[in-house]
Order: C-alpha cells, then sequence, then structure tokens
C-alpha cells in the first residue's frame, strides 16, 4: 500500500521555492509586477466583482467594494516600505480611486433620481479635479500628486502631509457613498427608537460621516482650483521663455 505521507524533503524544497518566488517578485525591475502594483490589479477585480452585484446583491457589493478601498491604503504602505513607488503606481492607483466612486454614482444615479444631479457633479468634480491635480503635478516633475508644494494651499498641505487626515477623508466618504447605496436595500440594525420610528446603523453612519464627504468636496473643489492656477503659470513660464527665444 502506497505511503500517503509528504516527504520532509519534499516539504523543505517547496517552502524555498516559495521564498525564492517571492524574493525573486521583490527584486524585480518591471514596474507592472511590483507589489503594490499586484494590490491594484486585486483592486480591480474586487471593484468589478462589486459592479457586477451592484444592482441586487448589497451584501456581496458592499464587501467586496470597502475591501477594495481599504486595500487603497495598503498598497501606499507596500510601495513606501519596499521602496516600489513609481509614476505608474501613483497613477493607476488613482484611477481605480475615481472609477469606483464613480460606477458607485452611476448605480446611486438609478437608485434616487431624484438626486442623479447631485451624483453627475460630484463624480464629475471628483474626476476632473484629481485629473488635472495629477496632470499638473506631473508637468511640473513630481513623483506622485500626493507630493506638493509645502509653500502652496495649507488645506491641501495637510490633506496630503497627515496620512491620518487623509485617510480619515477618503474613508469617510467612501463609507458615506457606501451608506447611501445599503439605505437604499434598508436601514439596517436599529440603533435608536423614537415613538414609531426606528433609525436604522446604516442612516447613522451616513449621519456621522456627511461632515466629512462635504469636506472632502470642498477639498476637490481646491485641487480644481489650485491645479488650474498652476497649468496657467506653467503657460505664463513657457510664453514668457519662447517670447525670449525670438
Amino acid at each position: 500500500m502506497a505511503s500517503t505521507t509528504t516527504s520532509p524533503v519534499r516539504k523543505v524544497s517547496s517552502e524555498t521555492q516559495t521564498i525564492d518566488s517571492l524574493d525573486a517578485l521583490l527584486k524585480t525591475n518591471n514596474i507592472f509586477l511590483f507589489i503594490p502594483n499586484i494590490i491594484g490589479y486585486l483592486r480591480v477585480f474586487l471593484s468589478i466583482v462589486s459592479f457586477y452585484f451592484m444592482p441586487t446583491h448589497p451584501k456581496i457589493t458592499i464587501f467586496c467594494y470597502l475591501t477594495s478601498e481599504l486595500l487603497d491604503a495598503l498598497d501606499g504602505h507596500a510601495a513606501r516600505a519596499l521602496g516600489q513607488s513609481t509614476k505608474f503606481g501613483a497613477m493607476f492607483d488613482m484611477l481605480i480611486d475615481r472609477c469606483s466612486t464613480m460606477c458607485l454614482c452611476f448605480v446611486l444615479a438609478m437608485f434616487y433620481p431624484k438626486w442623479a444631479l447631485f451624483f453627475q457633479l460630484w463624480a464629475a468634480i471628483d474626476v476632473a479635479s484629481h485629473w488635472l491635480h495629477l496632470h499638473a503635478a506631473t508637468v511640473k516633475g513630481s513623483e506622485s500628486h500626493k507630493k506638493i508644494d509645502l509653500s502652496g494651499n495649507p488645506i491641501l498641505r495637510l490633506y496630503y502631509t497627515s496620512r491620518k487626515v487623509l485617510f480619515t477623508m477618503c474613508a469617510g466618504n467612501e463609507l458615506w457613498f457606501s451608506m447611501i447605496y445599503m439605505i437604499h436595500f434598508g436601514e439596517g440594525p436599529a440603533v435608536l427608537t423614537i415613538g414609531k420610528y426606528a433609525i436604522g446603523l446604516w442612516r447613522v453612519i451616513l449621519y456621522a460621516v456627511t461632515p466629512i464627504m462635504v469636506g472632502k468636496q470642498i477639498i476637490s473643489l481646491i485641487h480644481l482650483y489650485t491645479a488650474s492656477l498652476d497649468m496657467a503659470a506653467l503657460d505664463e513660464a513657457e510664453r514668457a521663455k519662447n517670447a525670449k527665444a525670438k
């Protein structure tokens, strides 16, 4: 009768191969195989799954969507810890964030037709402000849109230099949209009863993070304003340079 016991030598060999594979992955020069970007690919997969189930399955949707958003914090830490910060990674990360929220806004506009204009404008401002900010940072030669001129706008300086502030604003904003989505299917577990009316957990969280969502929108408008000024300044400098050349 053949033995089903795994050989210790085979186990050691398998573990060694795994370690070698991980070591090779950490030392690779292929930007697309950097750990933060692999986390980004996982975020894309989770986002697509959430989009597929979004119209009818709130539990699967919210799990995949919020897990993807939590991984957004992890890929940044991985990039800094492993020395794998790249322009591609910064662009990729920003695009995943913008596209995920934008797609959620599409569904919310269908769920709440009277508020469709709000979701459309929010998505438009969010995408436009972050894209222009990133483009201005790239043209100026910055490694990342999160590395800004510390002598610039004080609100953006605090937003990008304090990781706690950045995480709180981003997390609170995503929770707001997530709770609006969940309320379409129900209020959630009751946490407060006033007479015949019960206020569910989703609505409580929604009210709690509303100021953060408003603050995030203000920051997006500041992004748009300051990035416009930066692009105009670059244009003026280029025109002045060309005039001198003539």
